[in-house]
């Protein structure tokens, strides 16, 4: 076979490939819009297989396996896209939400239940330094409250008192800004309540 002929037919195997992955993509955000996030995860691995370095399929497979509820793809799916766009604030936030579930499965070891609380904070510190909204500081300070919580538990091998409470402090600090941009939120006011009881009642036991 000659060259151009060689060169002729890769060019268009390429174009092939291309066309391919776009209509996997248009499917699974058509699928997507219409709520249906196990069918748009299923095109979006077809097209990610066709081109497993397209960060915007990537991003669009770890949305869909998330709101699917199955999180470690979702995780999986980002750490993909993270290595290919390491400054995406939302797949960060993303990243961190899905770790947030997996890190209050009570089923889960402590172990794991620590690396995932703890992983969702630092997803979500690196989406507040990229790009920082009133969202993600309300998600930390969830997250907070949570790991918090986790190291409070009673006869948890991963008990640690100092780190609960300063996790709850923190959780407090996070909310509290989030009030000062949006006075009128009973919601926020719910939340740093809550947490703020939870401090209380640990500061109480001593």
């Amino acid at each position: 076979m000659k060259l151009p002929v060689i060169i002729s037919f890769l060019i268009i195997a390429s174009f092939e490939n291309i066309a391919a992955q776009n209509a996997y993509v248009k499917l699974g955000q058509q699928a997507l819009m219409q709520g249906d996030f196990k069918v748009a995860a299923a095109q979006l691995e077809k097209a990610c297989l066709v081109d497993s370095t397209n960060a915007n399929a990537l991003w669009l497979l770890g949305y869909s396996y998330y709101h699917s509820e199955n999180y470690r793809k979702s995780i999986a799916a980002y750490n993909r896209e993270i290595a290919i766009n390491p400054t995406d604030a939302m797949a960060y936030y993303y990243r961190a939400r899905s770790k947030g579930y997996l890190g209050k499965d009570i089923q889960a070891s402590p172990a794991e239940r620590e690396k995932y609380l703890l992983g969702a904070i630092f997803d979500l510190t690196k989406a507040i330094a990229i790009e920082p909204n009133d969202t993600k500081y309300q998600t930390r300070g969830i997250a907070y409250r949570d790991y918090g919580l986790f190291k409070l538990q009673p006869g948890n091998h991963f008990y640690d008192r100092n780190r609960g409470i300063n996790s709850l402090k923190a959780s407090i600090g996070d909310l509290e800004k989030v009030l000062a941009n949006n006075p009128g939120r009973a919601d926020i006011s719910s939340l740093i309540e809550l947490s703020k009881q939870k401090l209380g009642d640990e500061l109480a036991r001593r």
